[in-house]
């Protein structure tokens, strides 16, 4: 059963989280995520048309960012926002990010 690193979040630098979020399709995971959603790279959703494993490369970006936390449950492995853990590092940056997406700005 694989094993993932998720960094404490001390360890994360802003260049780091904002590299992670400036990508539209790490964004637009993360958008979705943030609907209260989990993840996969089998899941349906507006990504589909993106290799396998492309989508699981942009989770391990995520994931190293200290944006995404991922844990295996049989043969899936599913990816939640440590939107909390997150908000407490970088007050305030993922709600902005997530707002402007919305809104239909550019990262």
């Amino acid at each position: 059963m694989p094993s993932f690193v998720h960094p404490d979040l001390k360890d994360v630098s802003l260049a780091a989280a904002l590299h992670a979020l400036a990508d539209p399709v790490r964004l637009a995971m993360v958008a979705q995520l943030a609907g209260g959603e989990t993840l996969n790279c089998t899941a349906t959703c507006p990504l589909q048309s993106i290799p396998k494993s492309t989508l699981s490369n942009h989770f391990k970006v995520l994931r190293g960012a200290g944006i995404v936390e991922t844990r295996a449950e049989g043969r899936e492995m599913l990816s939640t926002l440590r939107r909390e853990a997150f908000e407490a590092r970088f007050p305030g940056l993922l709600a902005s990010i997530l707002d402007n997406q919305r809104a239909g700005c550019v990262v």
